[in-house]
């Protein structure tokens, strides 16, 4: 779907379906609700003018009516039933839904039952008013009317045949169709007819002459006759009455009287004048009608209770099926406006407690339908922003980390401080080269840091004079160097060079960032060292050569010539002078190896085989501290010069014998030890010498390699200097510590790391 607004954006949200086929099933239902109505109303109409039609089908529209009355009780029923469990069960939006459909179905029932009340009590009276006592005798009297008219009709014709019988009395048969004939034209009548006594017709007249089969009289009739002379019958009345707008059938009287026989005869048979006159058409019909009506008045009389039952049940099965689908629509249609509604104070419910998945909208065109999709379309753009924000957030998150990472990894510290120099961050690098558990000391000022007061008082003094500055020099950052834990002795055991950079952060904070260049100061301390040898080389040694030549000259001339107590005295003097030129020229060599040390020829050679051939110069007889010798075997070739890794290796021994010598120990045979290892995860091969020394004092440990750093009382601090540089020649990392046994010293260790030869190694 799209939004209303063609610049909204595109939401994705679930559509709540809204069957068509419910839909058509509310439609086909509301049109057979009102097409049952419209039948009853048409069947009440017609009642009144044709109530056969009406009774003959009342039967089956009444089952219908009862069969649609229940399927509509059985729904409202089992929704009713719904309703009460989710009412029950607290579910959201019941009470709504049942205040919308109790609403809707009372707007339905009340006018209803107002309909019926005043539809029962109509009906009622008007049953009532169709029996009424004057209409009754009324028609009790036009009854009663009618019969006695007919009857003084019927005994005036039966008078006129008993006397018209008297004129057949001795005429024989064969004459008897002229008297018939004269009394026809005398009582005008229609038909007179002479019949013997066994019912045979002997004569004629009238109409009834055309007739084959006239109709004969019943022997009853004829034993009537024989008792009273005469006797008249009425007959054609009892016929169905005529339709409306049709003629009446022929209704005539019938009067049969006995012909006396003159003289006594035993064998005389006697015979019976029948007069038949036709009635008057508008006598009959008015007696037929006011016969009908009496007898259709008699009979809805005696149906005057059930008539009002079957009317007033078919109003109140009537009033049923409105009510029932007054009820179904109510809750239909409540439920229709209540389910938007629904939805909506679910999707608020599910946004306030921060569910931001796509709503359901109710599929239509109206306000509601409209409504709900809007609230999808936001809730989707809330959602779309939390995605934003979220993945805001995700790469602040990970730039943070990358950053944390970073500052974990650097080697440089990096402190964070406010404007009053308290802590607020700092990295492993900070904690590494100040050696102070800054990350416990977080919230503190740097300043209460043990040993770190001068070094926050020269921080704050720079960032003062940085941001004075920086408004009219528009600097973005300072640097300084610093010496902390520095005393008198430049081989202080705490003794650390820094140079450190500080910026301005926003939010006042203010950042520090600091290296430590000990080693780098150092490296500019033996450079200096080689520079200072190089001229004391040069200039110390060319003398030495002239002094000791002039001493030796001196003993040889005043030898002969003064007394022996001045001799000794001479001899002792040159000695001594001598002595101290060859150690001055000793003195002089080693600066000038170490400031010439010439660049090393690295070529493939056997490590194992060189430690061999020098450790021959360290046999037993010669050594006074024993060197053993740990080679590992298969120990590939290396890169160096055999020459200088010759120097490394005496170098290394001597000071190892002289500190194992230093701290010899009773009853402990001092000695050596000399290893080589093979690592074959680093491709690289180590030498170690360990002695059982008393080790490096700490601030040895920081500055063993620079010149002039030495624990010996005559020692000149090179050899390590010079292993130092060797060891930078061939690549090779070297290694200085203390070997510690149970948290005690027990002697020093040197390692140097080879690169082995490449071709070699593949």
């Amino acid at each position: 779907m799209t939004p209303s607004s063609a610049d909204a954006p595109v939401s994705t949200y679930r559509t709540l379906s809204n069957p068509r086929a419910l839909r058509w099933a509310w439609v086909v239902g509301a049109v057979v609700v009102m097409a049952m109505g419209l039948i009853l109303l048409l069947l009440l109409t017609q009642s009144t003018n044709n109530r056969e039609m009406y009774e003959r089908n009342y039967a089956r529209l009444f089952a219908v009516n009862v069969v649609v009355a229940g399927v509509l009780l059985a729904v409202i029923t089992w929704m009713a039933i719904r309703l009460w469990i989710r009412l029950r069960r607290g579910k959201f939006g019941s009470r709504l839904l049942v205040k919308l459909a109790t609403i809707f179905a009372l707007v339905g029932l009340m006018p209803g039952l107002l309909i019926y009340v005043v539809s029962y009590q109509f009906v009622s009276r008007s049953i009532e008013s169709w029996f009424d006592v004057k209409v009754e005798t009324a028609l009790d009297a036009g009854v009663n009317l009618g019969r006695a008219t007919l009857d003084i009709l019927a005994n005036d014709l039966a008078d006129k045949a008993r006397n018209a019988s008297g004129q057949l009395s001795g005429v024989p048969d064969a004459a008897a169709g002229l008297t018939l004939e004269h009394i026809r034209d005398q009582l005008d009548v229609s038909d007179v007819m002479l019949w013997s006594a066994g019912g045979q017709l002997i004569a004629s007249v009238g109409q009834s002459r055309f007739l084959l089969n006239p109709e004969r009289p019943s022997p009853q009739q004829l034993r009537n006759v024989r008792a009273q002379r005469a006797v008249a019958a009425i007959e054609g009345l009892d016929d169905v009455a005529p339709a409306l707008g049709t003629e009446p059938p022929a209704a005539h009287i019938k009067a049969l009287a006995l012909v006396s026989s003159k003289g006594v005869s035993l064998l005389a048979e006697p015979r019976f004048l029948q007069i038949v006159q036709s009635l008057p058409p508008p006598l009959v019909a008015n007696a037929m009608a006011v016969q009908t009506a009496n007898r259709e008045y008699q009979e809805r009389a005696l149906a005057r209770t059930g008539l009002k039952r079957m009317y007033i049940g078919t109003l109140t099965l009537s009033l049923f099926l409105a009510v029932f689908g007054a009820v179904l629509l109510a809750v239909l249609l409540g439920n229709q406006l209540a389910r938007p509604l629904l939805l909506l104070a679910e999707g608020v419910r599910q946004v306030a407690a921060g569910d931001l998945t796509p709503k359901a909208v109710w599929q239509g065109r109206d306000e509601l339908g409209g409504l709900t999709r809007s609230f999808a379309d936001m809730t989707q753009q809330l959602s779309d922003a939390r995605s934003a924000v979220d993945q805001s957030m995700s790469q602040v998150s990970a730039a943070r980390a990358n950053l944390q990472t970073i500052l974990d990894n650097l080697t440089s510290g990096v402190i964070v401080l406010d404007a009053a120099g308290t802590i607020q961050s700092s990295n492993p690098g900070a904690t590494r080269i100040l050696r102070v558990p800054l990350a416990a000391l977080e919230g503190q000022p740097l300043a209460h840091v043990e040993g770190m007061a001068d070094f926050a008082q020269g921080v704050h003094a720079q960032f003062s004079a940085f941001l004075s500055e920086q408004i009219h020099h528009g600097l973005d950052h300072w640097q300084q160097s610093f010496e902390l834990n520095a005393t008198q002795s430049p081989f202080s055991q705490d003794a650390i060079t820094l140079v450190a950079r500080g910026a301005e952060l926003p939010g006042s904070n203010r950042l520090l960032v600091f290296d430590d260049i000990s080693e780098i100061v150092s490296a500019q301390r033996a450079q200096a060292w080689g520079e200072v040898a190089r001229r004391l080389a040069h200039e110390i040694k060319n003398p030495l050569t002239p002094i000791q030549l002039s001493a030796e000259r001196l003993e040889m001339k005043l030898l002969s010539k003064v007394g022996e107590p001045e001799q000794v005295l001479l001899k002792k003097s040159v000695k001594t002078i001598v002595d101290q030129v060859d150690a001055l020229k000793r003195l002089v060599n080693e600066f000038r190896d170490y400031a010439r040390l010439p660049a090393a020829d690295l070529k493939p050679l056997d490590l194992n085989l060189l430690v061999q051939d020098v450790l021959q110069l360290y046999e037993h007889d010669t050594a006074t501290v024993d060197v053993v010798a740990q080679l590992e075997g298969g120990c590939p070739m290396i890169l160096g010069d055999a020459e200088q890794l010759r120097q490394v290796i005496h170098n290394l021994l001597q000071n190892a014998q002289d500190a194992t010598e230093a701290a010899r120990k009773p009853g402990v045979p001092p000695s050596v030890i000399l290893r080589t290892q093979w690592a074959a995860a680093t491709q690289r091969v180590r030498l170690v010498v360990l002695d059982q020394g008393t080790g490096f004092p700490e601030h040895i440990l920081k500055r063993a390699f620079e010149p002039y750093v030495t624990t010996k009382s005559r020692g000149t601090g090179l050899g390590l200097a010079v292993v130092k540089k060797i060891a930078d020649e061939h690549g090779a990392r070297i290694d200085l510590s203390n070997r510690i046994v149970s948290g005690v010293v027990e002697g020093a260790q040197v390692s140097l790391s080879f690169a082995i030869h490449l071709k070699v190694a593949t």
